[in-house]
């Protein structure tokens, strides 16, 4: 395969259990069934979205020299009623602990992922809203 193509393999455990490897042997469990201490199959959709954004904050920040002493990013997503009940809302909510971080080095960096850099948003964003906020906290602070 070329550059381009990435590959996962998933396999059946059983009920609704799965288990997912990259090429490289990284892996993960996923169970479709409810309750489950796992993550759902749509639940991994959040948490791609939650992981590319978040790597790329980070990433700008960093060229910014920005001081982080923790980071966080949460989304929630509301999914339609009927079948195949596809995410149709997402709120992506930023949470950075800092002492000196600079508001438009946060505002720049959360504009420079949602519009050219975060992939899976791109991939997502067809066909449903976004909607993004954050906090910025002091270290030791609750959100």
């Amino acid at each position: 395969m070329s550059d381009n193509w990435q590959e996962v393999s998933v396999t059946w455990k059983g009920q609704s259990l799965f288990a997912a490897e990259n090429e490289s042997g990284g892996s993960m469990e996923m169970d479709g069934g409810r309750p489950s201490e796992l993550l759902a199959p749509m639940e991994l959709v959040l948490a791609a979205l939650a992981g590319c954004t978040g790597v790329d904050i980070v990433s700008i920040l960093k060229k910014k020299r920005a001081e982080l002493a923790d980071f966080k990013v949460r989304v929630r997503a509301k999914r339609a009623d009927e079948h195949p009940k596809v995410y149709t809302e997402y709120w992506v909510e930023y949470l950075f602990w800092s002492n000196d971080i600079q508001v438009k080095d946060v505002e720049q960096a959360i504009q420079l992922s949602k519009d050219k850099y975060c992939s899976v948003s791109a991939m997502l964003k067809p066909g449903a809203d976004f909607h993004y906020s954050y906090q910025i906290l002091k270290p030791g602070e609750t959100a």
